[in-house]
């Protein structure tokens, strides 16, 4: 008795060799419906239809086609229930060994920014009902729903008898392909009406597992888009990206985009940026008019916690900058793109990742970032929003003069993605010393400071969070601090004030607190 496969694709790479294969070699009968069928009867492939199948026309303009018991009960039927088979012999139907069946193409429609009719009809409905009948029986029916699926399936053809292990891989398989699809949909639906899901449902697909997590003992994998973000990253060389790199990367990435819109709009005169960034909080950034003279003013910052850091640019790496990275010890360079004398020089490093991410590789319609609890997920706004401007106040009777000005939002900048508490000491948009991760602001401003050293006359600095007490206002006038820039919206934001006009500081509010936990 020859075996029935039912194949409904709308993706159909490989197909017509698939097929092929499972009628000559294997003898398996091919049920199909609609597109794929008129696709594999041009290849010679002979093929029985879903309407001749039933005894059933497709009704409703093609929407239903497969939702018929002859279809499920081929599927679903236990082949070691005697009632099962009964019920399938008397009602003349046939068992259906193999489901081969991957779905509309939602995704890639609403992407492609089509109407809400268009998009209704792409929301495939006989196809993940058939995928979770195979799925749902599959120790006796097997279920492919991605073309990367073909060529395994056929090996293990070639073996003899499927395992059981490997069939209910394919439902697992199965279950997230359809958990995916409903996802989008019903993020689509929460986005176009404006409504608030009342679950979780962004998934991603497996990429791969990486060698550890943080540490040694703990497992980690990695999940993501493959036309987006780091996974869209092209490698140029270096080991394989660990957990940690992942971490760091994404930190120096967002880092880095906070001049690409100011670099657009011409707001900063030096447009070339370089950041250094270890353990999740930069420890150098800095502005120039050379990818290279970025890179090593922002080294000056803290050459010693650079070591072993991340570098990212916000422009091509030229051979100027090449050859200063060649001569620290890092983990990754990402930047748009390389000079090939840069790559050059950069490959007698060779377990230096070298990563190349262009704009459109990043996915700026990411308005979210997820973290996990005990129980449960955190989800947010990503703080990602540009300066305005406009709702920043003067507070004080001196004003920044032009360059101040320029190094407070410089600074500002760089303060957003250090680890509260935050602050950063800046003069001609360089980083002179940052304080992160502290657990008072005194305590962060005095690591800040200190490590600046006497750099610090007739800098700027930023903080996170607002400055309530007087006395770090004269802490920072100690070390030649000229202008300082925080949230406010302390009750005791007057001391500050006061402090500043008696020692002749600039303040300015921003009126928006950036703590990153």
């Amino acid at each position: 008795m020859s075996r029935l496969a039912l194949i409904s694709v709308s993706d159909k790479t490989n197909i017509i060799a698939f097929s092929r294969v499972l009628v000559e070699e294997f003898g398996y009968k091919i049920l199909s419906s609609g597109g794929t069928a008129k696709h594999l009867m041009g290849a010679n492939i002979p093929v029985i239809k879903v309407s001749e199948f039933t005894n059933s026309p497709e009704i409703l303009e093609g929407r239903v086609k497969t939702l018929h018991p002859k279809i499920h009960g081929g599927i679903l039927a236990k082949r070691s229930n005697k009632t099962h088979l009964n019920d399938i012999e008397k009602n003349n139907i046939d068992l259906i060994d193999l489901v081969v069946v991957n779905l509309y193409p939602f995704q890639k429609k609403i992407e492609a920014q089509c109407n809400w009719e268009e998009a209704i009809e792409n929301i495939d409905i006989g196809g993940p009902s058939m995928i979770r009948s195979a799925a749902k029986n599959h120790q006796d029916v097997s279920i492919l729903v991605n073309k990367n699926q073909y060529e395994k399936f056929i090996e293990e053809l070639r073996k003899g008898t499927l395992t059981s292990s490997y069939k209910t891989e394919l439902a697992l398989r199965a279950f997230e392909h359809t958990t995916s699809y409903d996802a989008s949909i019903s993020n689509w639906l929460a986005k176009e009406k404006t409504l608030q899901s009342n679950i979780h449902i962004k998934t991603f697909p497996f990429i791969k597992n990486l060698r550890y997590g943080e540490n040694p003992h703990q497992k980690a994998s990695w999940y993501g888009l493959n036309n987006l973000g780091w996974n869209a990253a092209k490698q140029l060389q270096g080991k394989e990206l660990s957990y940690n790199n992942l971490l760091d990367l994404e930190s120096a990435l967002s880092t880095i985009l906070e001049f690409e819109y100011d670099q657009r709009q011409n707001s900063f005169t030096k447009t070339n940026a370089a950041v250094i960034l270890k353990h999740n909080n930069p420890c150098g950034a800095a502005l120039s008019d050379s990818p290279s003279d970025a890179f090593r003013k922002a080294l000056d910052c803290d050459s010693t916690s650079a070591f072993g850091g991340i570098v990212a640019f916000n422009n091509n790496v030229d051979l100027a900058a090449a050859e200063l990275l060649s001569n620290i010890f890092l983990e990754c360079v990402v930047a748009p793109s390389f000079d090939k004398d840069a790559l050059e020089i950069l490959k007698n490093k060779k377990n230096l990742r070298l990563l190349q991410i262009n704009n459109e590789n990043i996915n700026v319609d990411n308005k979210s970032t997820i973290k996990s609890i005990l129980g449960g997920v955190l989800e947010q706004d990503l703080d990602n929003e540009i300066d305005q401007l406009n709702e920043w106040s003067y507070i004080t009777e001196t004003k920044p003069s032009t360059e101040e000005f320029n190094d407070l939002r410089f600074s500002w900048k760089i303060c957003k993605h250090v680890k509260s508490n935050a602050i950063v000491i800046a003069k001609n948009q360089k980083t002179l010393g940052i304080g992160a991760g502290q657990m008072n602001r005194v305590g962060a401003a005095k690591i800040a400071l200190e490590s600046a050293k006497n750099y610090s006359i007739g800098a700027v600095l930023a903080s996170d969070g607002f400055f309530p007490f007087s006395d770090s206002v004269e802490i920072a006038n100690h070390y030649g601090i000229k202008a300082i820039i925080q949230p406010g919206g302390s009750l005791r934001d007057q001391d500050s004030i006061d402090m500043c006009n008696k020692l002749g500081i600039s303040m300015i509010f921003t009126n928006k607190r950036h703590f990153l936990h």
